[in-house]
């Protein structure tokens, strides 16, 4: 590091000042991460099994997912369209990482997340969680500690729910690289990097400790030293499984544009349910919610899945991110692209019986990812601990190369509107 980045980096007492705010955020966020998803499952379970079996009802009939979707989206619509704060920022055009809302929006995010989340939405809580934590603790730090600025707070919330959501700050920190790399005024990356880690570390034992849901690592016999053939088919999955997330990105703004053109949330978010109805319908419960559950049942119960039951399962749940994310429901895309590469992982296990499992969900999940996510660090990330199995690691980093390849010229899977910048300095009052 040259004397003049030296100087620019942050000095001991600023990391010291910043220690305990972070520590604090950190672990509101993942309180903040717990109480919407264990409130959310709370309702999934009253629509999903206690309302069915006191009426006497089967939930995987299609009749009662049909239902229940529709009810979803035409709650959600009615909600972003006439509540106060409109259920926030259409995911779609939001990243991790965005502008904090004004706490008035709250309510209405909070209800359309937990519906969605219930519902059998196929989205995941990142997005919205952290727009919820973000709103709350820049106006909590705001009051206890005014002289740190919004800017910090939003890295440090985001790092927080992040750490917490993965059950790990490792995903915080990689996420970050990439953010912080397009800082300007120079210092050393971990200078950079030391208040969100403090807050996803915290973020990440607290979520431990309340024992919270994480990403599921179904149990697999290690890679070990991979050879030829894996490598070779390592790499085939990965681009295979690329395509697929691309086949998302490619249509979601054309599908987007064909909801927003309704003009009216409770028009297209109905709609929108409507047809994730008829997706739960044809597909069935496997293909519904968030995917984590069901990637793990899915590698559990693999060998009672025909091939062609697999890909038609990859095709539903395609469908069904792609409407879910452009529909205006609050949501985040990696966890049912989690569930996408892992279908796709099983899906290459049976066209090659002798890959190892491990290995083919793994490239499969980055595969698909990579594209919806545009962030390798996180792909690579996810793939591993999705197999927890770092001997995978190898074979990954060679096949990302010639998906990053593929996904480079590619669209985002997000919709770019102006948004304010985050402040630097907190608003007064």
């Amino acid at each position: 590091m040259d004397s003049e980045n030296a100087h620019d980096a942050p000095s001991l007492g600023t990391h010291l000042a910043l220690s305990f705010p972070s520590l604090v955020v950190g672990v509101i966020s993942a309180v903040g991460l717990f109480a919407v998803e264990e409130l959310a499952h709370a309702v999934e379970h009253a629509v999903w099994s206690t309302l069915p079996e006191a009426w006497g009802i089967d939930p995987a009939s299609g009749w009662w997912i049909f239902g229940i979707l529709s009810l979803t989206g035409l709650a959600i619509g009615l909600i972003v369209q006439f509540a106060p704060g409109h259920g926030g920022r259409d995911s779609a055009t939001t990243e991790l990482v965005a502008p904090p809302l004004r706490l008035s929006t709250v309510p209405s995010l909070l209800v359309v997340t937990v519906l969605g989340l219930a519902g059998g939405v196929s989205l995941g809580p990142e997005i919205p969680i952290i727009a919820l934590n973000t709103a709350i603790l820049v106006a909590l730090v705001g009051r206890f500690w005014p002289g740190v600025s919004t800017e910090v707070v939003v890295m440090v919330t985001a790092a927080g729910t992040i750490g917490a959501l993965f059950g790990t700050p490792v995903a915080a920190a990689l996420v970050f690289t990439g953010i912080v790399a397009g800082f300007k005024g120079g210092g050393a990356l971990w200078d950079r990097l030391f208040a969100p880690l403090v807050s996803a570390g915290a973020g990440a034992v607290t979520m431990r400790w309340l024992d919270g849901p994480q990403l599921p690592a179904p149990a697999f016999p290690l890679l070990g030293a991979p050879n030829a053939a894996d490598l070779g088919a390592g790499i085939a999955v990965t681009i295979v499984a690329t395509l697929v997330g691309l086949a998302a990105v490619v249509v979601f703004p054309y599908a987007h544009r064909f909801f927003h053109g309704l003009k009216h949330p409770a028009l297209y978010i109905t709609l929108g349910g409507i047809l994730l109805g008829v997706l739960g319908v044809i597909g069935g419960p496997i293909t519904l919610f968030k995917g984590a559950q069901q990637t793990a049942e899915l590698v559990r119960n693999h060998a009672e899945y025909p091939l062609w039951t697999i890909v038609f399962i990859i095709a539903i749940k395609l469908a069904a991110l792609v409407i879910s994310a452009a529909a205006g429901f609050r949501g985040g895309r990696i966890f049912p692209a989690v569930f996408i590469g892992a279908a796709v992982g099983v899906a290459a296990h049976a066209v090659m019986p002798t890959l190892p499992m491990g290995l083919a969900i793994a490239c499969g999940v980055m595969g698909v990812v990579l594209p919806v996510a545009r962030d390798g660090w996180v792909a690579l990330f996810i793939a591993v601990v999705i197999v927890a199995d770092a001997t995978v690691l190898p074979v990954l980093c060679v096949a990302i190369l010639p998906a990053w390849l593929m996904v480079s010229r590619a669209p985002e899977m997000l919709i770019h509107e102006a948004l304010p910048p985050v402040a630097k300095e907190l608003p007064a009052g």
